[in-house]
């Protein structure tokens, strides 16, 4: 399935200015990463802690990461940026408060490291962006 949908994608991708050439593994890559970093985050703000709101803010900037990624049309490269460096931002914001409490909360360390393995997945996808540019 996942290739159907990137093949359906890269048909999109190229209406983007700019990202004919984009690496379609990377792109899929911070999907994956969106949507899991989406549920570790939503699991987290169950367990009615500090971090909470950071949590559900998290998951929902998360999503309409991997929704904006999987939806090309009227995107712009500048855009695009703009998204993902929110997406980093708001993951950075949720990765902290979590670390507060990872020392005795298995589930704010495994949601710290879905927003560290979601910034890195959109940092990858920023990378190949400039590189193109």
């Amino acid at each position: 399935m996942d290739s159907m949908m990137m093949g359906a994608m890269s048909k999109d991708m190229m209406s983007m200015p700019g990202m004919q050439e984009m690496d379609m593994a990377v792109l899929q890559a911070c999907m994956d990463a969106c949507s899991a970093c989406e549920q570790a985050c939503t699991v987290c703000s169950t367990q009615m802690m500090s971090c909470a709101p950071a949590c559900m803010n998290c998951a929902d900037m998360c999503n309409t990461m991997m929704r904006s990624m999987m939806r090309m049309q009227g995107m712009t490269p500048a855009s695009m940026m703009a998204m993902l460096d929110a997406c980093i931002a708001m993951c950075q914001t949720c990765m902290d408060e979590c670390m507060e409490h990872a020392d005795h909360s298995e589930v704010c360390k495994m949601c710290a490291q879905a927003c560290k393995a979601c910034m890195d997945a959109c940092m990858a996808v920023k990378d190949k962006m400039m590189a193109m540019s």
